[in-house]
């Protein structure tokens, strides 16, 4: 219990320091150097293979943190909690969601669309160049929404279920599915297994992750009636069968229109919406999303460990 409170309290203080070397870096050069050598091959090969390279990441990404944190505890029991505690503080992405879309809120609030575009290119896939104020906010708003599960209350649900191990295998899967998990020539086959297995895990946690959403906007007082009803109606108006969960459930919130059209490689697509344009959409809009990650994120934190140990935090 205390490794998973301050790994979590760390997170939100400290957050993903530039200078701190992350373990998904490791993670992603194994799958890098992996997919170099195995996606190769007819479509039904590069599946199998596909499935090979879940297998080899999901268990190295397991049981490496698993037996470090043996001898560490073997050695001493402190020593042991200090390092769970730091794997499930970098794990957690609560503050650096917030700081890496922050750069994007106070970019428009200086009014250097220029430089909003720029940040916004680091955070999503679409084309940013031509995106107007409302464009920027609107991805902004889904970033941080869409994150708020596989970033936040997903790892924190693994990290209580198994601890730094479990919590690293989950953070395997996702970082997997990041990386391969596209439907393109390349990965379609390849990146199947990844994307599938993706979609499983999070598949619990991004319904749960929409209801402790409500909860939050119910105690920043936002639209909560409004909340629960684009949440009923919207929450598969998605290509991903979890990311909508979310995203309109903090759409309804802020009586605002989430998806619709967006830009991929120069290939402008229609996504379903989420949500009702009650309201146009605004830079302050930003600022109410970061609030529910974060007030979300506590009472993710709250609920889970009280279930977990049977105590109230």
């Amino acid at each position: 219990m205390i490794q998973i409170l301050i790994g979590y309290c760390t997170d939100l203080v400290v957050g993903d320091p530039y200078f701190l070397f992350h373990p998904v870096r490791w993670i992603g050069n194994l799958i890098a150097f992996l997919e170099k050598y195995l996606n190769q091959g007819t479509p039904s090969k590069r599946k199998i293979k596909g499935i090979i390279l879940v297998l080899i990441v999901t268990s190295i990404s397991f049981f490496v943190p698993f037996m470090l944190l043996i001898l560490a505890f073997k050695i001493h029991l402190l020593l042991g909690i200090m390092l769970e505690s730091f794997m499930i503080f970098q794990i957690m992405a609560t503050k650096s969601l917030d700081f890496e879309t922050k750069k994007v809120y106070k970019a428009l609030l200086a009014k250097d669309i220029v430089l909003a575009r720029k940040e916004m290119s680091y955070l999503v896939s679409r084309d940013t160049h031509q995106m107007s104020e409302e464009d920027i906010v609107k991805a902004g708003i889904e970033t941080i929404s869409e994150n708020l599960a596989d970033g936040v209350i997903s790892p924190l649900i693994f990290i209580i279920l198994g601890g730094g191990p479990l919590g690293w295998l989950y953070k395997s899967i996702n970082t997997m599915d990041s990386m391969v998990g596209y439907k393109n020539e390349r990965y379609e086959n390849f990146g199947w297994a990844a994307a599938k297995l993706d979609d499983l895990v999070n598949y619990v946690p991004a319904r749960l992750t929409s209801l402790f959403i409500l909860i939050a906007g119910f105690f920043l007082r936002l639209d909560i009636k409004n909340g629960i009803r684009i949440l009923k109606r919207d929450r598969r108006n998605h290509s991903s069968p979890n990311s909508a969960y979310p995203e309109s459930a903090v759409a309804g919130l802020l009586r605002i229109q989430l998806g619709g059209k967006a830009t991929y490689f120069g290939k402008t697509s229609l996504k379903p919406t989420m949500g009702d344009a009650i309201k146009p959409i605004e830079i302050s809009d930003m600022k109410k999303t970061s609030n529910i990650l974060y007030l979300t994120s506590l009472v993710a934190f709250v609920v889970l460990m009280s279930i977990k140990y049977g105590v109230v935090i």
